[in-house]
């Protein structure tokens, strides 16, 4: 299914991602790595994270953000 227009742009796809209710409330937003690779990129995406000072998980093409800066406990 193809995006929007204006979601293929890099910075708009970004302002909307981190705008979402879940990233500005400090929750957990989950994205396709492929969307992220044809968008925007995994370096600059990477990038965006550290200056956030958010982390990430990648499993199963799943690119998991946990928008805060909390630390993260693997529990298995």
């Amino acid at each position: 299914m193809p995006l929007p227009a204006p979601l293929w742009d890099p910075d708009v796809y970004l302002m909307d991602l981190f705008g979402s209710k879940a990233a500005r409330s400090g929750g957990v937003i989950r994205r396709q790595r492929r969307d992220i690779e044809r968008i925007v990129g995994v370096d600059r995406f990477a990038a965006e994270l550290r200056r956030r000072g958010f982390s990430s998980v990648e499993n199963g093409g799943q690119i998991v953000v946990f928008c805060n800066r909390e630390p993260i406990r693997r529990l298995t």
